[in-house]
C-alpha cells in the first residue's frame, strides 16, 4: 500500500510539473524532425505493403500538436483519403472512457471502489467460481465453488473480477463464455448482457488474477443503475458533449457519416477466432462500456488532453488530479500477489491501474518514462499519455491482425525521436 501511495504522490507531482513545463517549454525530451520522419516513413511503408489502407497519428505536447499526419485512405473500396473526421472503431479504448465516468461517480460519493458489485447488481451475490477437477480416469469436470469474498468495483476496473472474454486462453470456464455468444447479442441491453454474465461462473476467485474480459461492461451497467440513464445518455451529458466529443457514440446513426468510417483491408477482418470486425452502421442496443465506442482522433484527443491536464479541459474540471493519479497507478503490484494472465497482459514492464496499463519499469535497452499510461483497441487503435514529457499520442488505424507489432514499432520510433 505504501508503494502505491508513493507512486500516486509522484504522479500528482508529475501532473503539476507537466503543466508548468507547458508554459516554460522545460520538458526533458522533445521530438526531433529527423526522428519523426522515420515515424512517417514506417507508416507509409506499411500502407505500401498492404497492411492497412490508411491511418492517422497525432502527437501533442504542451497542449499543442507537434506532429499530425493523415496517411492513405479510409477504405480501399472507396479510396476516400484519410482525414481528421474519419470515424474509427475504438473497441477497448472505450474502457478508459467508461472508467473515467465511474470515477466521476466515486468523486461524487455515489460509488466506492470497495463496494461489492452486488450492491448494484444483486445477482452477483450468488455467483460461483468454476474450478476444473481431473478424476483418476483423466476426465475433467467443472466444480463450482463459493466466492471467498465479493467482487468489488475495484476488481471490475483493474480486471481482477474473474470475468473473462472467452475467446482466448482455453479452459472450461472460457468455453462457457465463448458458447454464451455475448459478442453476438447486439440486440440486448446492458442489463440483459450482464444477466447472461451472472448466469455463468467466474474463472477465478476475485482479486487473485488479472483476467481481461467483460468487467468494464459490467461497470457500464453499474453506471446506468446509479444514474438511471443509459450509458450513452450519461456519457453524453457528463463527458462527451461537454468535451466536444461529438462523433463518439456506440454506432454511427447518421447515414451521411457512413462514408467517413475507416475500414481494414478486406482480408483483415477477424478480431478473434469467434468474432469479426463489427459494422458500426448497424443500430445496436448493447452500449458496451468495454468495447463499443466509435469516434474520431479529434474526439479522443480532447479526452487525452483532459487526462494529461489532471482532469481539466478548456476551463472545465471533470476529475480531480488525485483521482487521475490514482487511476494511473499500479493496482496489481507485487504486494497484491495478483497473478497475471499473460494472454493479453501488457508486458513485463507494466502494471495495471483503474482502466489503463501503467509503465512500472523501464524496458531493456530504452529509457521510456515511468508513469506512462495507455491502452489500445482490438481494431488497431492505441493511445498513450506521458506526464513526464507533457505528451500524449494517438494512432488511429483499423488492422486487427497486425496491431501489436505495429504499436510496438511505432512506440519505439516515437520515443527514439524523443531521444529515449
Amino acid at each position: 500500500m505504501f508503494g502505491r501511495r508513493a507512486l500516486i504522490a509522484a504522479l500528482v507531482l508529475l501532473f503539476s510539473a507537466s503543466r508548468a513545463s507547458a508554459d516554460s517549454e522545460r520538458a526533458a525530451h522533445k521530438l526531433s524532425s529527423e526522428g519523426l520522419a522515420k515515424v512517417s516513413d514506417y507508416i507509409r511503408n506499411e500502407i505500401a505493403a498492404g497492411t492497412f489502407p490508411g491511418a492517422i497519428l497525432l502527437l501533442q505536447q504542451h497542449g499543442k500538436p507537434v506532429y499530425y499526419e493523415n496517411f492513405g485512405v479510409r477504405d480501399v473500396a472507396t479510396e476516400i483519403s484519410m482525414s481528421a473526421d474519419t470515424i474509427f472503431r475504438l473497441y477497448s479504448m472505450s474502457k478508459p472512457v467508461t472508467s473515467v465516468m465511474a470515477m466521476m461517480l466515486v468523486e461524487e460519493g455515489k460509488l466506492k471502489l470497495d463496494d461489492p458489485v452486488s450492491k448494484y447488481i444483486p445477482a452477483f451475490a450468488g455467483m460461483t467460481v468454476g474450478v476444473e477437477v481431473r478424476s483418476d480416469d483423466g476426465k475433467v469436470a467443472l466444480m463450482l465453488q463459493k466466492l471467498d469474498r465479493p467482487v468489488t468495483i475495484e476488481d471490475l476496473m483493474r480486471h481482477t473480477a474473474g470475468i473473462p472474454y472467452g475467446y482466448y486462453g482455453g479452459g472450461a470456464v472460457n468455453a462457457l463464455y465463448a458458447d454464451a455468444g455475448l459478442f453476438d447479442n447486439k440486440a440486448l441491453t446492458n442489463a440483459e448482457i450482464v444477466a447472461k454474465i451472472t448466469a455463468l461462473p467466474l474463472a477465478e476467485q476475485p482479486g487473485t488474477n488479472w483476467d481481461y474480459g467483460h468487467s468494464t461492461d459490467v461497470l457500464g451497467r453499474i453506471i446506468e443503475v446509479i444514474s438511471g440513464k443509459t450509458l450513452l445518455q450519461f456519457a453524453k451529458e457528463r463527458l462527451l458533449d461537454p468535451l466536444g466529443m461529438t462523433d463518439t457514440a456506440y454506432y454511427v446513426a447518421d447515414p451521411a457519416k457512413w462514408p467517413r468510417i475507416a475500414e481494414p483491408m478486406p482480408t483483415d477482418r477477424a478480431i478473434s477466432p469467434m468474432t469479426q470486425v463489427r459494422d458500426p452502421r448497424k443500430p445496436l442496443k448493447w452500449e458496451s462500456g468495454g468495447g463499443g465506442l466509435v469516434g474520431t482522433i479529434g474526439d479522443y484527443a480532447r479526452f487525452s488532453q483532459m487526462l494529461l491536464d489532471g482532469g481539466t479541459y478548456d476551463g472545465r474540471r471533470y476529475l480531480n488530479p488525485e483521482t487521475i493519479a490514482l487511476m494511473a497507478s499500479d493496482h496489481i503490484g507485487p504486494e497484491t500477489k495478483i497473478a497475471r494472465d499473460q494472454n493479453y497482459y501488457p508486458g513485463g514492464t507494466s502494471g495495471f491501474g483503474l482502466g489503463f496499463a501503467v509503465r512500472t519499469s523501464v524496458p531493456s535497452g530504452t529509457s521510456w518514462p515511468l508513469g506512462e499510461y495507455r491502452w489500445d483497441g482490438v481494431g488497431g487503435t492505441f493511445f498513450f499519455i506521458d506526464p513526464e514529457d507533457d505528451l500524449f499520442g494517438i494512432f488511429m488505424v483499423q488492422t486487427p491482425s497486425q496491431r501489436g507489432r505495429i504499436q510496438l514499432a511505432l512506440k519505439t520510433l516515437i520515443y527514439q525521436a524523443m531521444g529515449r
